[in-house]
Protein backbone atom coordinates (compact mmCIF):
# COMPACT_ATOMS: atom_id res chain seq x y z
CA UNK A 1 0.00 0.00 0.00
CA UNK A 2 2.91 2.39 0.63
CA UNK A 3 3.50 4.48 -2.48
CA UNK A 4 6.86 4.16 -4.28
CA UNK A 5 6.74 7.96 -4.60
CA UNK A 6 8.03 8.38 -1.09
CA UNK A 7 8.11 11.90 0.38
CA UNK A 8 11.79 11.19 1.03
CA UNK A 9 12.56 10.96 -2.70
CA UNK A 10 15.50 13.31 -3.38
CA UNK A 11 15.27 16.26 -5.72
CA UNK A 12 11.49 16.50 -5.87
CA UNK A 13 8.95 18.88 -4.36
CA UNK A 14 6.55 16.34 -2.89
CA UNK A 15 3.52 16.86 -0.63
CA UNK A 16 4.05 17.39 3.07
CA UNK A 17 1.64 17.63 5.98
CA UNK A 18 1.17 21.26 7.04
CA UNK A 19 1.30 22.14 10.70
CA UNK A 20 -1.69 24.44 10.26
CA UNK A 21 -4.52 24.98 7.79
CA UNK A 22 -6.54 28.18 7.27
CA UNK A 23 -10.28 27.59 6.88
CA UNK A 24 -12.73 30.13 5.47
CA UNK A 25 -16.01 29.82 7.40
CA UNK A 26 -18.33 30.17 4.43
CA UNK A 27 -18.45 29.95 0.67
CA UNK A 28 -15.33 31.24 -1.12
CA UNK A 29 -16.86 34.61 -2.09
CA UNK A 30 -18.59 35.23 1.25
CA UNK A 31 -17.47 37.88 3.69
CA UNK A 32 -16.80 35.31 6.40
CA UNK A 33 -13.87 35.10 8.75
CA UNK A 34 -10.89 32.75 8.51
CA UNK A 35 -9.64 30.48 11.28
CA UNK A 36 -6.23 28.85 11.40
CA UNK A 37 -6.06 25.54 13.24
CA UNK A 38 -3.59 22.64 13.49
CA UNK A 39 -4.05 20.29 10.53
CA UNK A 40 -4.60 17.28 12.77
CA UNK A 41 -7.29 19.16 14.69
CA UNK A 42 -8.93 20.20 11.41
CA UNK A 43 -9.17 16.59 10.15
CA UNK A 44 -10.63 15.41 13.47
CA UNK A 45 -13.21 18.20 13.28
CA UNK A 46 -14.16 17.33 9.68
CA UNK A 47 -14.45 13.64 10.54
CA UNK A 48 -16.59 14.40 13.60
CA UNK A 49 -18.81 16.60 11.42
CA UNK A 50 -19.07 14.29 8.40
CA UNK A 51 -19.32 10.74 9.79
CA UNK A 52 -20.62 8.86 12.83
CA UNK A 53 -18.32 7.59 15.59
CA UNK A 54 -20.39 4.39 15.87
CA UNK A 55 -19.37 3.23 12.39
CA UNK A 56 -16.97 0.24 12.06
CA UNK A 57 -13.36 1.29 12.44
CA UNK A 58 -12.48 0.23 8.88
CA UNK A 59 -15.14 2.63 7.54
CA UNK A 60 -13.93 5.42 9.81
CA UNK A 61 -10.32 5.00 8.66
CA UNK A 62 -11.31 4.88 4.98
CA UNK A 63 -13.38 8.05 5.29
CA UNK A 64 -10.71 9.92 7.26
CA UNK A 65 -8.04 9.01 4.68
CA UNK A 66 -10.29 10.41 1.95
CA UNK A 67 -10.81 13.60 3.98
CA UNK A 68 -7.06 14.01 4.54
CA UNK A 69 -6.30 13.49 0.87
CA UNK A 70 -9.02 15.95 -0.21
CA UNK A 71 -7.64 18.68 2.06
CA UNK A 72 -4.03 18.06 1.05
CA UNK A 73 -4.97 18.28 -2.62
CA UNK A 74 -6.41 21.73 -1.96
CA UNK A 75 -3.23 22.77 -0.15
CA UNK A 76 -0.66 21.18 -2.47
CA UNK A 77 -2.19 22.65 -5.63
CA UNK A 78 -2.80 26.01 -3.87
CA UNK A 79 -6.33 25.86 -5.20
CA UNK A 80 -7.56 28.96 -3.40
CA UNK A 81 -4.36 31.08 -3.32
CA UNK A 82 -4.13 30.65 -7.11
CA UNK A 83 -7.56 32.32 -7.27
CA UNK A 84 -6.48 35.23 -5.10
CA UNK A 85 -7.90 34.02 -1.77
CA UNK A 86 -6.04 34.13 1.54
CA UNK A 87 -7.12 30.72 2.84
CA UNK A 88 -6.50 27.03 2.10
CA UNK A 89 -10.02 25.61 2.16
CA UNK A 90 -13.62 26.52 3.02
CA UNK A 91 -16.15 24.83 5.27
CA UNK A 92 -18.79 25.04 2.55
CA UNK A 93 -19.88 21.48 1.75
CA UNK A 94 -20.82 22.68 -1.74
CA UNK A 95 -17.12 23.33 -2.34
CA UNK A 96 -15.14 21.45 0.27
CA UNK A 97 -15.69 19.66 3.59
CA UNK A 98 -17.76 20.33 6.66
CA UNK A 99 -15.90 22.05 9.49
CA UNK A 100 -17.68 23.40 12.56
CA UNK A 101 -15.52 25.86 14.45
CA UNK A 102 -15.31 24.90 18.14
CA UNK A 103 -17.29 21.68 17.88
CA UNK A 104 -16.78 18.65 20.14
CA UNK A 105 -14.44 15.96 18.78
CA UNK A 106 -15.37 12.30 19.32
CA UNK A 107 -12.74 10.34 21.23
CA UNK A 108 -12.37 7.39 18.87
CA UNK A 109 -12.23 9.69 15.82
CA UNK A 110 -9.61 11.83 17.54
CA UNK A 111 -7.55 8.70 18.24
CA UNK A 112 -7.77 7.42 14.65
CA UNK A 113 -6.94 10.87 13.28
CA UNK A 114 -3.85 11.06 15.45
CA UNK A 115 -2.76 7.72 14.04
CA UNK A 116 -3.18 8.48 10.31
CA UNK A 117 -3.25 12.28 9.81
CA UNK A 118 0.17 12.08 8.10
CA UNK A 119 -1.04 9.56 5.49
CA UNK A 120 -2.75 10.35 2.20
CA UNK A 121 -3.91 8.76 -1.06
CA UNK A 122 -2.18 8.97 -4.44
CA UNK A 123 -2.81 7.50 -7.84
CA UNK A 124 0.03 5.11 -8.68
CA UNK A 125 2.76 6.93 -10.63
CA UNK A 126 1.48 10.35 -9.62
CA UNK A 127 2.62 12.78 -6.95
CA UNK A 128 -0.28 15.00 -5.91
CA UNK A 129 -2.68 13.87 -3.17
CA UNK A 130 -5.72 12.27 -4.75
CA UNK A 131 -8.70 14.60 -5.02
CA UNK A 132 -10.74 12.07 -3.07
CA UNK A 133 -14.28 13.25 -3.64
CA UNK A 134 -17.00 11.66 -1.51
CA UNK A 135 -20.67 12.06 -0.56
CA UNK A 136 -23.15 10.41 1.79
CA UNK A 137 -24.32 7.96 -0.88
CA UNK A 138 -28.00 8.28 0.08
CA UNK A 139 -29.22 11.83 -0.41
CA UNK A 140 -26.33 12.66 -2.73
CA UNK A 141 -24.37 10.34 -5.02
CA UNK A 142 -21.02 11.12 -6.65
CA UNK A 143 -18.18 9.39 -8.55
CA UNK A 144 -16.12 9.03 -5.36
CA UNK A 145 -16.57 7.36 -2.01
CA UNK A 146 -20.04 6.67 -0.61
CA UNK A 147 -19.90 7.28 3.13
CA UNK A 148 -22.80 4.99 3.99
CA UNK A 149 -21.65 2.53 1.38
CA UNK A 150 -18.29 2.32 3.15
CA UNK A 151 -20.13 1.17 6.26
CA UNK A 152 -21.69 -1.73 4.37
CA UNK A 153 -18.31 -2.73 2.96
CA UNK A 154 -16.69 -2.55 6.41
CA UNK A 155 -19.42 -4.76 7.83
CA UNK A 156 -18.58 -7.29 5.13
CA UNK A 157 -15.00 -7.38 6.48
CA UNK A 158 -13.20 -5.20 3.93
CA UNK A 159 -10.10 -3.38 5.09
CA UNK A 160 -9.82 0.42 4.81
CA UNK A 161 -7.53 0.02 1.76
CA UNK A 162 -9.96 -2.37 0.06
CA UNK A 163 -12.85 0.00 0.75
CA UNK A 164 -10.91 2.86 -0.85
CA UNK A 165 -9.98 0.69 -3.85
CA UNK A 166 -13.64 -0.14 -4.31
CA UNK A 167 -14.41 3.55 -4.92
CA UNK A 168 -11.21 5.02 -6.34
CA UNK A 169 -9.82 2.04 -8.27
CA UNK A 170 -7.11 -0.54 -7.77
CA UNK A 171 -4.36 1.85 -8.87
CA UNK A 172 -4.24 3.86 -5.63
CA UNK A 173 -1.57 3.81 -2.97
CA UNK A 174 -1.37 5.16 0.56
CA UNK A 175 1.64 7.34 1.36
CA UNK A 176 2.48 6.89 5.04
CA UNK A 177 4.48 8.98 7.51
CA UNK A 178 4.68 12.04 5.27
CA UNK A 179 6.91 14.77 6.75
CA UNK A 180 5.29 17.62 8.64
CA UNK A 181 6.42 21.11 7.61
CA UNK A 182 5.22 24.67 7.85
CA UNK A 183 3.29 25.39 4.67
CA UNK A 184 4.30 28.49 2.71
CA UNK A 185 3.03 29.98 -0.50
CA UNK A 186 5.08 28.87 -3.48
CA UNK A 187 5.43 32.21 -5.29
CA UNK A 188 9.10 33.24 -5.42
CA UNK A 189 10.09 36.13 -3.16
CA UNK A 190 11.97 37.78 -6.03
CA UNK A 191 10.29 38.10 -9.47
CA UNK A 192 11.70 35.81 -12.16
CA UNK A 193 13.10 37.56 -15.21
CA UNK A 194 15.75 37.26 -17.92
CA UNK A 195 18.94 35.82 -16.45
CA UNK A 196 17.35 34.00 -13.52
CA UNK A 197 18.40 30.40 -13.04
CA UNK A 198 16.69 28.32 -10.38
CA UNK A 199 14.06 25.68 -9.72
CA UNK A 200 11.23 28.22 -9.79
CA UNK A 201 12.14 28.99 -13.41
CA UNK A 202 12.06 25.27 -14.19
CA UNK A 203 8.59 25.04 -12.61
CA UNK A 204 7.37 27.90 -14.79
CA UNK A 205 8.80 26.22 -17.90
CA UNK A 206 7.12 22.89 -17.14
CA UNK A 207 3.78 24.56 -16.50
CA UNK A 208 3.86 26.85 -19.54
CA UNK A 209 4.75 23.99 -21.87
CA UNK A 210 1.77 21.99 -20.60
CA UNK A 211 -0.55 24.99 -20.79
CA UNK A 212 0.56 25.59 -24.38
CA UNK A 213 -0.98 22.25 -25.41
CA UNK A 214 -4.39 23.79 -24.68
CA UNK A 215 -3.38 27.32 -25.72
CA UNK A 216 -1.27 26.90 -28.88
CA UNK A 217 -0.51 30.63 -29.16
CA UNK A 218 1.90 30.20 -26.23
CA UNK A 219 5.24 29.09 -27.73
CA UNK A 220 6.94 25.98 -26.39
CA UNK A 221 10.12 26.40 -24.37
CA UNK A 222 12.67 24.21 -26.12
CA UNK A 223 14.66 23.14 -23.06
CA UNK A 224 13.38 22.63 -19.50
CA UNK A 225 16.49 23.57 -17.54
CA UNK A 226 15.62 26.31 -15.07
CA UNK A 227 17.31 28.97 -17.22
CA UNK A 228 15.23 32.10 -17.88
CA UNK A 229 16.42 32.83 -21.40
CA UNK A 230 14.71 34.60 -24.28
CA UNK A 231 12.41 31.72 -25.21
CA UNK A 232 11.08 31.57 -21.64
CA UNK A 233 10.51 35.32 -21.65
CA UNK A 234 8.54 35.14 -24.90
CA UNK A 235 6.44 32.26 -23.56
CA UNK A 236 5.70 34.26 -20.40
CA UNK A 237 4.72 37.31 -22.45
CA UNK A 238 2.32 35.34 -24.60
CA UNK A 239 0.80 33.68 -21.55
CA UNK A 240 0.24 37.10 -20.02
CA UNK A 241 -1.58 38.15 -23.21
CA UNK A 242 -3.80 35.06 -22.98
CA UNK A 243 -4.50 35.61 -19.28
CA UNK A 244 -5.15 39.34 -19.71
CA UNK A 245 -2.52 40.46 -17.19
CA UNK A 246 0.32 42.96 -17.46
CA UNK A 247 2.57 41.88 -20.32
CA UNK A 248 6.14 42.42 -19.12
CA UNK A 249 7.77 39.00 -19.50
CA UNK A 250 8.42 38.91 -15.75
CA UNK A 251 6.99 36.29 -13.40
CA UNK A 252 5.89 38.13 -10.29
CA UNK A 253 3.33 36.86 -7.79
CA UNK A 254 0.32 37.64 -9.99
CA UNK A 255 1.77 35.89 -13.04
CA UNK A 256 3.02 32.96 -10.94
CA UNK A 257 -0.45 32.25 -9.58
CA UNK A 258 -2.13 32.87 -12.93
CA UNK A 259 0.17 30.22 -14.43
CA UNK A 260 -0.65 27.87 -11.56
CA UNK A 261 -4.39 28.47 -12.02
CA UNK A 262 -4.25 27.60 -15.73
CA UNK A 263 -1.93 24.64 -15.07
CA UNK A 264 -4.23 23.13 -12.45
CA UNK A 265 -7.14 23.56 -14.84
CA UNK A 266 -5.60 21.95 -17.94
CA UNK A 267 -4.26 19.02 -15.90
CA UNK A 268 -7.51 18.70 -13.90
CA UNK A 269 -5.50 18.40 -10.69
CA UNK A 270 -8.59 19.21 -8.63
CA UNK A 271 -10.69 16.47 -10.16
CA UNK A 272 -10.90 12.76 -9.49
CA UNK A 273 -9.78 11.92 -13.05
CA UNK A 274 -6.70 14.15 -12.83
CA UNK A 275 -4.06 13.95 -15.54
CA UNK A 276 -1.67 13.75 -12.61
CA UNK A 277 1.73 15.14 -11.66
CA UNK A 278 4.78 12.97 -12.28
CA UNK A 279 8.18 13.21 -10.66
CA UNK A 280 9.43 15.07 -13.74
CA UNK A 281 6.82 17.77 -13.14
CA UNK A 282 8.04 18.51 -9.62
CA UNK A 283 11.77 17.77 -9.88
CA UNK A 284 14.12 20.25 -8.23
CA UNK A 285 17.34 19.87 -10.22
CA UNK A 286 19.29 22.99 -9.28
CA UNK A 287 20.96 23.59 -5.91
CA UNK A 288 18.97 26.03 -3.82
CA UNK A 289 22.05 27.44 -2.09
CA UNK A 290 25.81 27.41 -2.57
CA UNK A 291 27.96 27.10 0.53
CA UNK A 292 31.29 25.79 1.82
CA UNK A 293 31.83 22.38 0.19
CA UNK A 294 29.74 23.05 -2.95
CA UNK A 295 31.46 22.22 -6.22
CA UNK A 296 30.98 22.37 -9.93
CA UNK A 297 29.77 24.70 -12.63
CA UNK A 298 27.43 26.80 -10.41
CA UNK A 299 30.34 27.61 -8.10
CA UNK A 300 32.56 28.50 -11.05
CA UNK A 301 29.90 30.90 -12.30
CA UNK A 302 29.67 32.42 -8.82
CA UNK A 303 33.43 32.93 -8.82
CA UNK A 304 33.23 34.61 -12.24
CA UNK A 305 30.74 37.17 -10.91
CA UNK A 306 32.80 37.78 -7.76
CA UNK A 307 35.94 38.40 -9.81
CA UNK A 308 34.17 40.77 -12.19
CA UNK A 309 32.67 42.76 -9.32
CA UNK A 310 36.04 42.89 -7.58
CA UNK A 311 37.27 45.19 -10.39
CA UNK A 312 34.62 47.73 -9.38
CA UNK A 313 34.29 47.19 -5.61
CA UNK A 314 37.53 47.39 -3.66
CA UNK A 315 35.84 45.66 -0.73
CA UNK A 316 35.28 42.46 -2.75
CA UNK A 317 38.47 40.40 -3.25
CA UNK A 318 39.05 38.23 -6.35
CA UNK A 319 39.14 34.45 -5.98
CA UNK A 320 40.55 31.54 -7.93
CA UNK A 321 37.97 30.26 -10.43
CA UNK A 322 38.29 26.56 -9.67
CA UNK A 323 34.68 25.52 -9.11
CA UNK A 324 35.36 24.76 -5.43
CA UNK A 325 33.55 26.67 -2.68
CA UNK A 326 36.45 26.75 -0.24
CA UNK A 327 37.55 29.17 2.51
CA UNK A 328 38.66 31.92 0.11
CA UNK A 329 35.37 31.87 -1.81
CA UNK A 330 33.44 31.87 1.46
CA UNK A 331 35.45 34.87 2.68
CA UNK A 332 34.82 36.71 -0.60
CA UNK A 333 31.10 35.98 -0.34
CA UNK A 334 31.05 37.41 3.19
CA UNK A 335 32.84 40.55 1.97
CA UNK A 336 30.35 40.83 -0.88
CA UNK A 337 27.42 40.44 1.52
CA UNK A 338 28.85 43.15 3.77
CA UNK A 339 29.32 45.39 0.73
CA UNK A 340 25.67 45.00 -0.28
CA UNK A 341 24.23 45.20 3.23
CA UNK A 342 23.22 41.52 3.45
CA UNK A 343 23.56 39.07 6.33
CA UNK A 344 27.23 38.01 6.17
CA UNK A 345 26.81 34.26 6.55
CA UNK A 346 28.96 33.13 3.62
CA UNK A 347 26.03 31.25 2.08
CA UNK A 348 24.79 32.16 -1.39
CA UNK A 349 21.03 31.87 -1.29
CA UNK A 350 18.42 33.66 -3.37
CA UNK A 351 18.94 37.11 -1.86
CA UNK A 352 22.73 37.05 -2.15
CA UNK A 353 22.69 35.67 -5.69
CA UNK A 354 20.14 38.22 -6.90
CA UNK A 355 21.95 41.15 -5.29
CA UNK A 356 25.25 40.04 -6.84
CA UNK A 357 23.64 39.37 -10.21
CA UNK A 358 21.84 42.73 -10.30
CA UNK A 359 25.07 44.54 -9.44
CA UNK A 360 26.78 42.73 -12.31
CA UNK A 361 23.95 43.61 -14.73
CA UNK A 362 24.16 47.23 -13.65
CA UNK A 363 27.76 47.31 -14.80
CA UNK A 364 27.56 45.36 -18.07
CA UNK A 365 24.26 46.94 -19.19
CA UNK A 366 26.22 50.00 -20.26
CA UNK A 367 28.17 47.91 -22.79
CA UNK A 368 26.27 47.54 -26.10
CA UNK A 369 25.92 43.89 -27.17
CA UNK A 370 27.52 44.39 -30.56
CA UNK A 371 30.55 42.96 -32.25
CA UNK A 372 33.77 44.69 -31.32
CA UNK A 373 37.10 44.30 -33.07
CA UNK A 374 38.97 45.65 -30.07
CA UNK A 375 37.99 43.15 -27.36
CA UNK A 376 35.27 40.66 -26.44
CA UNK A 377 32.44 42.13 -24.40
CA UNK A 378 31.67 40.72 -20.94
CA UNK A 379 29.01 38.09 -20.39
CA UNK A 380 25.71 39.86 -21.18
CA UNK A 381 24.02 38.45 -18.09
CA UNK A 382 21.53 36.17 -19.84
CA UNK A 383 22.40 32.50 -20.25
CA UNK A 384 22.16 31.56 -23.91
CA UNK A 385 20.97 28.19 -25.18
CA UNK A 386 18.81 26.56 -27.81
CA UNK A 387 15.85 28.78 -28.59
CA UNK A 388 17.50 32.09 -27.65
CA UNK A 389 17.34 34.98 -30.11
CA UNK A 390 18.92 38.41 -30.20
CA UNK A 391 22.04 40.44 -30.79
CA UNK A 392 23.86 38.61 -28.00
CA UNK A 393 23.46 35.38 -29.99
CA UNK A 394 24.82 37.09 -33.12
CA UNK A 395 27.84 38.26 -31.13
CA UNK A 396 28.40 34.72 -29.84
CA UNK A 397 28.18 33.30 -33.36
CA UNK A 398 30.72 35.82 -34.66
CA UNK A 399 33.10 34.98 -31.84
CA UNK A 400 32.81 31.25 -32.52
CA UNK A 401 33.36 31.71 -36.25
CA UNK A 402 36.49 33.80 -35.70
CA UNK A 403 37.84 31.24 -33.24
CA UNK A 404 36.98 28.46 -35.69
CA UNK A 405 39.27 30.03 -38.29
CA UNK A 406 42.17 29.08 -36.02
CA UNK A 407 40.77 25.98 -34.33
CA UNK A 408 39.29 23.76 -37.04
CA UNK A 409 37.58 21.52 -34.48
CA UNK A 410 34.94 24.21 -34.00
CA UNK A 411 32.39 24.15 -36.85
CA UNK A 412 31.32 27.42 -38.43
CA UNK A 413 27.79 28.69 -37.85
CA UNK A 414 25.47 31.01 -39.71
CA UNK A 415 25.24 34.40 -38.03
CA UNK A 416 21.45 34.57 -37.71
CA UNK A 417 20.91 35.73 -34.13
CA UNK A 418 19.04 32.48 -33.46
CA UNK A 419 20.56 29.86 -31.16
CA UNK A 420 19.80 26.55 -32.86
CA UNK A 421 21.40 23.10 -32.91
CA UNK A 422 24.23 24.36 -35.12
CA UNK A 423 25.28 26.94 -32.53
CA UNK A 424 24.85 24.47 -29.68
CA UNK A 425 27.18 22.02 -31.47
CA UNK A 426 29.80 24.72 -31.94
CA UNK A 427 29.58 25.66 -28.26
CA UNK A 428 29.95 22.02 -27.19
CA UNK A 429 32.96 21.62 -29.50
CA UNK A 430 34.53 24.71 -27.94
CA UNK A 431 33.89 23.46 -24.40
CA UNK A 432 35.39 20.07 -25.18
CA UNK A 433 38.45 21.57 -26.88
CA UNK A 434 39.22 23.95 -24.01
CA UNK A 435 38.39 21.59 -21.15
CA UNK A 436 35.22 23.26 -19.89
CA UNK A 437 32.29 21.51 -18.25
CA UNK A 438 30.01 20.22 -21.02
CA UNK A 439 26.61 21.88 -20.64
CA UNK A 440 24.71 20.58 -23.67
CA UNK A 441 25.60 23.72 -25.56
CA UNK A 442 24.45 26.17 -22.87
CA UNK A 443 26.53 29.36 -22.68
CA UNK A 444 26.78 30.56 -19.08
CA UNK A 445 29.16 33.14 -17.64
CA UNK A 446 32.08 30.71 -17.51
CA UNK A 447 31.73 29.54 -21.12
CA UNK A 448 31.16 33.07 -22.44
CA UNK A 449 34.20 34.34 -20.57
CA UNK A 450 36.40 31.60 -22.02
CA UNK A 451 35.05 32.17 -25.53
CA UNK A 452 35.82 35.86 -25.08
CA UNK A 453 39.34 35.14 -23.85
CA UNK A 454 40.13 32.89 -26.81
CA UNK A 455 38.52 35.37 -29.20
CA UNK A 456 40.80 38.09 -27.86
CA UNK A 457 43.81 35.81 -28.33
CA UNK A 458 43.06 34.87 -31.93
CA UNK A 459 42.21 38.46 -32.92
CA UNK A 460 45.29 39.98 -31.32
CA UNK A 461 46.96 40.18 -34.75
CA UNK A 462 44.00 42.22 -35.97
CA UNK A 463 44.76 44.95 -33.48
CA UNK A 464 47.98 46.62 -34.65
CA UNK A 465 49.75 49.56 -33.24
CA UNK A 466 50.80 52.37 -35.53
CA UNK A 467 53.75 51.30 -37.67
CA UNK A 468 53.02 47.56 -37.41
CA UNK A 469 52.57 45.76 -40.73
CA UNK A 470 51.86 42.02 -40.61
CA UNK A 471 53.84 39.90 -43.02
CA UNK A 472 56.63 42.35 -43.73
CA UNK A 473 60.09 42.54 -42.09
CA UNK A 474 60.71 45.64 -40.04
CA UNK A 475 63.97 47.40 -41.08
Amino acid sequence: MNSPLSPDAPGALLPTIPEYITVHLGSPQSNARNVTVPFREYIANVASSEIFPTWPEAALRANILAQISFALNRIYTEFYPSRGYDFDITNSIANDQSFVDGREIFDNINEITGDIFDNYLVRQGFVEPLFATYCDGIEVTCPGLSQWGSVTLAERGLTPYAILQNYYGNDIDIVTDAPIENATQSAPSVPLRLGARNNDVRTVQVRLNRISENYPSIPKISTIDGIFSYDTEESVRQFQRVAGITEDGIVGKATWYAILFYYNAVKRLNELDSEGLTLFDVTQELPEVLRRGSRGNPVENLQYYINYLSDFYSSIPPVERDGIFGPSTEAAVIDMQNTFGLTPDGVVGEDTWNRMYNAYLGIVSTIPPEYSESAAIPFPGVILRTGAEGEEVSVLQRYLNRIGEVYGEIPSVNVTGYFGNQTASAVSAFQELFGLTLTNGVVDAVTWNEIGRVFDDVTSSDRLAEGQYPGFPVE
